[in-house]
């Protein structure tokens, strides 16, 4: 792709921020989060959003810890997200969201076929649409990856030696396929303004509300197990240079939850990044699908 002549006195960083090339991202996604970055909403919405966000989350989470009861509602609060992503929040936040469930089922599967045991059972989330969402996604989303870690643990206790055989063996990437998203982002109602960690914000509130205290902190410690995809693939991978980039660290000191909108962000980074290298070094072995940027 050529760019037209830039001011050299006035660079512009949204340009900087998509052409750099020292973490590989999809050219696609990476296009949809600079441009998500520059919503305005991002800039004038986002610090009123977070406080208001935490202060009823505050009260949410005291009542519930308070009451003698606990209670959930998973339909509502599913088909509640859809309503709200697809009423209120930007195509290119749509497409992330639906497209991070199906990474995430590619990245399990992936260490299914080349971890200690390939029969543990894989991952089909694969919503193509905001409406999919409404089928219990994310909930799925994270039973898939604690079930996951769970088998694969039992997995290396009943075969001690398999790390002993992965460099012996070739890698599969099977798994690592393009994902197909049916939104499109050239369309939009005049209300989807809302940005990607604006709408994260303001739907965490929702989420801790309709899941039990035990099911919210699930949710928010799960994103914090990117450092431990992170070992799983350098082990079947041999390759531990590219672990820096991952930023959600230590399940073993959870963080608060009231940063979880933040670090959901940066864990769909985090899965786009893996995704890629996944995707780069499959090519390495292979053809890998050509990527087309979009256009405005």
């Amino acid at each position: 792709m050529t760019t037209p002549p830039r001011d050299r006195r006035n660079p512009n960083h949204w340009e900087a921020l998509y052409f750099d090339q020292a973490i590989p991202v999809d050219p696609i996604a990476k296009a949809y989060m600079v441009r998500d970055l520059q919503s305005w909403t991002r800039a004038y919405l986002l610090i009123p959003i977070k406080l208001i966000a935490n202060l009823l989350l505050a009260l949410i989470m005291t009542v519930k810890r308070l009451l003698p009861f606990q209670f959930s509602h998973y339909w509502l609060m599913h088909h509640t997200a859809a309503w709200f992503l697809q009423t209120f929040v930007s195509p290119e936040a749509c497409y992330l969201i639906v497209r991070h469930i199906c990474l995430g089922s590619n990245i399990v599967n992936f260490l299914v076929d080349n971890g200690p045991d390939p029969t543990i059972e894989k991952s089909k989330l694969y919503p193509r649409t905001v409406a999919d969402l409404a089928d219990n996604a994310f909930l799925e989303h994270d039973l898939i990856l604690y079930n996951f870690v769970l088998d694969y643990a039992a997995a290396q206790r009943s075969n001690p030696t398999w790390f002993q055989q992965v460099p012996k063996q070739t890698l599969n990437f099977n798994s690592i396929q393009p994902v197909e998203i049916d939104i499109d982002c050239r369309r939009r109602h005049w209300l989807q303004v809302l940005d990607l960690e604006s709408a994260i914000e303001l739907f965490k509130v929702f989420y801790s509300l309709c899941l039990t205290s035990d099911e919210f902190e699930r949710a928010v410690l799960s994103l914090e197990f990117d450092e431990n995809f992170g070992c799983y693939f350098s082990q079947i991978t041999g390759d531990y240079d590219w672990n820096h980039v991952i930023s959600n660290r230590h399940p073993l000191a959870p963080e608060s939850p009231f940063a979880a909108a933040r670090n959901l962000l940066l864990h769909g980074i985090t899965t786009e990044y893996l995704h890629r290298y996944l995707e780069l070094r499959k090519a390495a072995a292979g053809v890998n699908p050509v990527k087309t940027i979009p256009s405005d």
